[in-house]
C-alpha cells in the first residue's frame, strides 16, 4: 500500500511535531513508558467501509458516468495518558465493478465528474490534549464549524478534505467558548495526488469561531475566516460573520450574515455579502423547512465558500459548487418524516442570479435512509437538477451502504 505525502505538508507536519514535543516538554516527566505502554494497549481500532454506486446523466456530456466506490477506513486511537491521545486514520478509495467516470485524475473525460479519486491517503495523523477548560489538537485533523457552510470535511465525498494545523478551543465559560485554528496545508477530495483539481492547497489559513449560548433557546456564533491562499490566490479572502440559531416553541430560526472582500495576493477586487433566513418547525411527524439563501456579487465576482462542505447547500447535483460571478439566491423548502424506521426527505430549490435577473434553474432533491443496526446503514439519493439560464439539466442517482465495526 502506497500512501502519498507532499514534500511541503511532510516538512510542515514534521516542524508542527517539533512544536508539540517542546510545548508538552513540561509533563513528560510525569509520562513513563510503563503509561505509554497501557495507553498503547488499550488503543482502539475501528474500520469503516463504505460502498457507493453513483450515476450522472448530464446534457451536453456523451456518456453517462457510473462509479462504483468503496473507501475503506482504518483508524487507530492512543488510550489517555496525562490527557493526551494520538490519532492516525487511513483511507482508500478503490473503483470496483465499474469505473466509467470522470474521477478528476483518470483523464475519462468523456463522462461527467464525480469527484472520487482511486488512492491511499494519510486521513488524519495527530496529537490530542484533552484539559478542562482547553483542547488542543495538533497534525492532520478534521474541522468543522457550525453547519459547515463556511468551513467543513465534505465527508460526502469518498476521500475526506482534512486540515495540517494546531487547533485551540478554549471554554471560557459554560456559555462562551472560542475555537481557533492556524492552518498551513489543507488535503482537498482531489487528492491524493493531482489531477485537473490540485489535492492541496497550502498557505496561511486562520480560522475563528466564537460561540456564546445565552439560553437553550439562543446561541450566536461569530467567526472570521482569513484565508491566504498560496495555490489558488483567487480564493484569498477575509470573511467576517454572524450566526444566529434560536429555538422557540414550534419554530425554530436560523438567521446569517457574512461579508467578504479580497485579500494577501488575491488577483479579485470585491467585497460582497452573505445572508441567509431559515424556519423550520415540527408538525406531526413531519419536519417542514423553508429558507432563502444570497451569495452576494460585487465587481463580477461571487461571495464564494471554498472550504465549505459544499454538497449541503444549493441542491445535490452539485450544480453550485464554484459561486457564479452574478452570485446566487436559493429560495428552498424541505420535509422529513420517518416511515416505519426509514428517513425519508425532499427537497426543492429555487435558483436564480444575485445580480443581472438570471433564472439559473431548479433542483429537487430525494433521500431514503435506513439503519439496519448499530454497524449497518443504508441510503439511496436522488438529484434532478432543470436548468434554464445556466448549466444543463443533470440527474444524480446514489445507493450507498455503511459498516462500521
Amino acid at each position: 500500500m502506497n500512501i502519498t505525502t507532499k514534500p511541503q505538508s511532510t516538512f510542515n507536519l514534521t516542524l508542527l511535531a517539533g512544536v508539540i514535543s517542546m510545548a508538552l516538554g513540561g509533563t513528560a516527566h510525569a509520562t513513563t513508558l510503563n503509561d505509554v505502554a497501557q495507553a498503547v494497549t488499550n488503543s482502539t481500532v475501528k474500520v469503516n467501509l463504505r460502498y457507493r454506486l453513483e450515476t450522472v446523466d448530464q446534457d451536453g456530456v456523451s456518456k453517462e458516468a457510473i462509479a462504483s466506490t468503496l473507501k475503506s477506513r482504518l483508524t487507530w486511537a492512543t488510550a489517555p495518558v496525562n490527557n493526551f491521545t494520538v490519532n492516525v486514520e487511513v483511507d482508500n478509495v478503490t473503483a470496483i465493478f465499474v469505473d466509467d467516470y470522470n474521477s478528476t485524475t483518470n483523464s475519462k473525460t468523456q463522462y461527467p465528474v464525480i469527484a472520487d479519486p482511486e488512492g491511499t491517503d494519510l486521513n488524519q495523523a495527530n496529537i490530542k490534549y484533552s484539559g478542562k477548560n482547553l483542547t488542543f489538537v495538533g497534525g492532520r485533523q478534521r474541522i468543522t464549524h457550525n453547519n459547515q457552510r463556511f468551513v467543513g470535511g465534505v465527508a460526502w465525498r469518498q476521500n475526506e478534505q482534512t486540515y495540517d494545523a494546531a487547533r485551540f478551543i478554549y471554554k471560557a465559560t459554560d456559555a462562551l467558548s472560542f475555537d481557533y485554528s492556524y492552518v498551513f496545508n489543507i488535503n482537498r477530495i482531489f487528492g491524493p495526488n493531482d489531477g485537473v483539481q490540485v489535492a492541496d492547497w497550502h498557505g496561511d489559513f486562520h480560522l475563528l469561531n466564537a460561540k456564546f449560548k445565552h439560553s437553550k433557546q439562543h446561541q450566536f456564533n461569530a467567526f472570521a475566516y482569513l484565508l491566504d491562499n498560496e495555490v489558488s490566490l483567487g480564493n484569498s479572502s477575509n470573511t467576517y460573520g454572524l450566526d444566529y440559531i434560536g429555538h422557540f416553541d414550534r419554530v425554530n430560526l436560523n438567521l446569517s450574515y457574512a461579508t467578504q472582500s479580497d485579500a494577501y495576493d488575491s488577483t479579485k477586487n470585491f467585497t460582497a455579502d452573505y445572508y441567509k433566513a431559515e424556519l423550520s418547525g415540527k408538525v406531526g411527524q413531519v419536519t417542514l423547512a423553508g429558507g432563502y439563501e444570497v451569495l452576494g456579487s460585487d465587481n463580477g465576482v461571487g461571495f464564494s465558500t471554498p472550504l465549505a462542505t459544499l454538497h449541503k447547500f444549493q441542491g445535490f447535483a452539485d450544480k453550485f459548487l464554484g459561486t457564479p460571478a452574478t452570485g446566487i439566491e436559493d429560495l428552498y423548502v424541505s420535509v422529513t418524516t420517518k416511515v416505519n424506521g426509514v428517513k425519508l426527505a425532499a427537497t426543492y430549490h429555487d435558483l436564480s442570479a444575485n445580480t443581472g435577473g438570471s433564472n439559473y434553474g431548479s433542483e429537487i432533491d430525494l433521500v431514503a435512509a435506513y439503519k439496519f443496526n448499530k454497524n449497518v446503514s443504508g441510503l439511496l439519493k436522488f438529484a434532478s437538477y432543470d436548468a434554464d439560464e445556466l448549466g444543463t439539466d443533470t440527474n444524480k442517482l446514489w445507493a450507498m451502504a455503511t459498516v462500521a465495526f
